[in-house]
């Protein structure tokens, strides 16, 4: 038996790769074996953190007898969907349309012509043996009519997706959208105050996962707003982000998230820790700091960049995608306690304290008596908590840990990149931002070629799988961030290189995008899903970099493509608020101009570095930032200097998008000088500034006002 995962990036396809099932990578290759063989095809999809994949690998693709059916009858297929997005959007559409739900692990049967015909999710072993012999049967006595129907449910499915996808979007141009989209944005916090547990924080009930993207529009909306909305919008989201940081959700001894809550008190998580979720989360945790001053939400923020940096940055730089649930072939094994094992660590008088203060109870809050660390309120001695913290982390690290899925994928490491970036700089902490840079460089040298993405990379090699759009807009946010922070306009520049190629391969030409660029491989239809997942959609991941872009450069271009990708916002808010939460916060950045905010002055001169810390403090929703040395020019006391404004000229030529000889390789610091000698921040919209300020309290003012004007 030919053993073809073997060879594979995936750490997922590798965990199966020694299964006596003769499992196929997805490739032409294993259809056209199911075609010669005639025979019908088995999709598994999956993750490598995944829990009840492991459960069903466990109990039906390790067993002889399942896998001596599989092999018989079937041509099985092995997908990381983390690896494949487009494939695993298209079959989840499937499996949710014929089953009401979805899930993973997804399995699908189909034809060789990859049309669906049954499609489900877990399934126990006798369950699964007998599905496999009832396919077989179903084919053997009339192939003819389940190729008919796996064809119907194809073509209703392709239907559909046209009928939903981008032609069907209603764009928005600048400056003429603002009404509707600030409209989506007040009926989305009154959507989103319907479902919020006051009591719990979140949204709805059981289970409950991190609303991320929803916070971040919600903290962006205080910000902009400063009436009844706002404050509303701020309560949510300061309660959310609190009951989840005191909750078993979060790791109390070593940081990060965990992937979602199965409780509705965020008490007991499943146990599995994505990178996508903790990159978000340390950006709204730092957002949630600079503006209320929560003491909370710093330590969570710095704990939660720590953790990425010490639990899965890879010997390249970038960034592992998650830690499993399992160890020991259980779950959460890892993280959960009994009182006498508190006990055998600390000893009678400590471990007694430290059930009180985390939440460890005699039965357990978790399976066989355990419990999962909670910090309902700061301990009174911190001094006390800080020592018996540490000892227990180092107890921890004694047990046997979690697997890591050690691939990268660009779109995550993208959000890695812009929250570490703008963490280490908001919270003085400059190794978060080295640890960005690191990325960012490990991205463009292994997934980044001649304009391109690859999806994936493992151990310095890319993988085989082409990016998806929010690879490409992930990335750019990511680059965008690290050079607001750093400077380095190099990362602008590829930031451009890769939303154009977002504009010219995912576009459809109206302003919509698809998930998969047009040269990429033709699944039963293209995918294109502008709604929020557990990660920004594509859509509006995209429109958010477009929108930053445009406002470094002055490209109308762009800003006129990333208003247009925000079409479908409004109806997706107002029906299902909570899938739109990405979207929801470039539209609170249009609304806001956004800012685009200039600091000039030399580097090592504390008094640029103190206007730069000011201006990330202190921007409102969406800012952009750069930051560069004096061109030589000298701004007047009255503020004047010669400058280009950097917007298209009457020419048609884009004056914006790429800077003409003599001027900064940053559009934005075009013209801006120093103040009497003194570095000065410029506070402008559309490249029209305000007064020059050299003081930091007096950008803060200028910022303040900018935010709700």
């Amino acid at each position: 038996m030919a053993n073809r995962l073997s060879t594979a990036t995936s750490p997922y396809l590798l965990q199966h790769a020694g299964n006596p099932v003769d499992w196929w990578p997805w490739s032409d290759a294993a259809f056209a074996d199911a075609r010669r063989r005639n025979v019908p095809v088995l999709l598994s999809v999956g993750y490598s953190a995944c829990h009840w994949c492991h459960v069903m690998a466990h109990e039906s693709f390790e067993d002889a007898q399942t896998a001596d059916l599989m092999n018989e009858n079937l041509v099985s297929i092995k997908v990381d969907r983390e690896e494949r997005p487009d494939v695993d959007a298209v079959y989840m559409a499937a499996t949710q349309a014929m089953t009401g739900q979805g899930g993973w692990p997804m399995t699908v049967f189909m034809t060789p012509d990859r049309d669906p015909f049954f499609c489900g999710t877990y399934f126990p072993r006798e369950h699964f043996q007998r599905l496999i012999l009832g396919v077989a049967n179903a084919w053997r006595e009339d192939s003819g009519d389940v190729v008919e129907q796996a064809k119907r449910i194809a073509g209703a499915l392709a239907e559909r997706a046209i009928a939903a996808g981008p032609g069907s979007w209603t764009g928005e141009r600048p400056g003429a959208g603002g009404p509707r989209l600030m409209g989506a944005c007040q009926a989305a916090v009154a959507g989103l105050e319907a479902a919020y547990d006051a009591q719990r924080g979140g949204f709805g009930g059981a289970p409950k996962f991190p609303p991320s993207m929803v916070l971040e529009f919600l903290l962006r909306h205080y910000e902009r707003d400063s009436g009844a909305s706002g404050s509303l919008a701020l309560r949510m989201a300061a309660g959310t982000a609190e009951a989840m940081a005191r909750g078993g959700i979060y790791d109390q001894l070593g940081g990060g998230f965990a992937r979602y809550s199965v409780d509705a008190d965020w008490v007991v998580p499943h146990f599995e820790k994505m990178l996508y979720d903790n990159a978000l989360l340390a950006r709204v945790y730092a957002h949630l700091w600079r503006r209320t001053g929560s003491g909370l939400a710093r330590r969570v923020a710095a704990e939660t960049c720590a953790w990425m940096i010490t639990e899965l940055r890879t010997d390249q730089g970038g960034f592992a995608s998650a830690l499993d649930a399992d160890s020991e072939g259980e779950e959460g094994k890892f993280y959960a306690w009994t009182g006498s094992e508190l006990t055998d660590v600390l000893g009678p008088g400590d471990g007694e304290y430290a059930a009180g203060v985390f939440g460890v109870t005699e039965h357990g809050t978790f399976e066989h008596g355990r419990s999962v660390l909670q910090l309902r309120a700061d301990p009174a001695d911190a001094r006390r908590f800080a020592r018996i913290r540490t000892a227990l982390l180092a107890a921890r690290e004694q047990r046997v840990r979690p697997a890591r899925d050690d691939k990268i994928v660009a779109a995550w490491n993208g959000l890695a990149i812009a929250a570490l970036a703008e963490a280490g700089l908001l919270l003085e902490r400059p190794e978060f931002i080295g640890a960005a840079r690191d990325a960012a460089e490990a991205i463009a040298g292994v997934h980044l070629n001649d304009g391109r993405l690859a999806r994936t990379s493992r151990d310095g090699a890319a993988g085989s799988s082409p990016g998806v759009l929010d690879d490409y807009a992930c990335v750019a946010d990511g680059f965008l961030a690290l050079s607001g922070v750093t400077g380095e306009a190099a990362w602008l520049t590829l930031a451009g290189q890769l939303v154009d190629t977002a504009l010219d391969r995912f576009g459809d030409g109206t302003g919509g995008f698809y998930d998969t660029a047009d040269d990429g491989e033709q699944l039963i239809y293209r995918p294109a899903d502008p709604a929020d997942g557990p990660s920004p959609s594509g859509a509006f991941a995209v429109a958010g970099a477009l929108l930053s872009y445009s406002a470094l450069t002055g490209s109308a271009r762009h800003a006129e493509a990333a208003a247009a990708a925000l079409g479908p916002l409004p109806a997706i808010a107002s029906r299902f608020p909570r899938a739109a939460g990405s979207g929801l916060a470039v539209a609170e950045a249009l609304l806001s101009g956004p800012a685009e905010i200039a600091i000039i002055g030399p580097p090592d001169d504390e008094r640029t570095t103190a206007l730069h810390a000011m201006a990330f403090a202190a921007a409102p929703p969406g800012a952009v930032i750069a930051v560069g040395d004096a061109d030589g020019s000298e701004v007047n006391a009255q503020g004047s200097a010669a400058a280009d404004d950097g917007r298209d000229r009457d020419d048609g030529t884009d004056a914006g998008a790429q800077p003409r000889p003599g001027q900064p390789a940053i559009p934005l610091l075009a013209g801006r000088g120093l103040v009497g000698g003194r570095p000065a921040a410029y506070v402008c919209r559309n490249f029209a500034c305000r007064m020059p300020v050299t003081d930091p309290e007096q950008l803060r003012v200028e910022l303040e006002a900018a935010a709700r004007q």
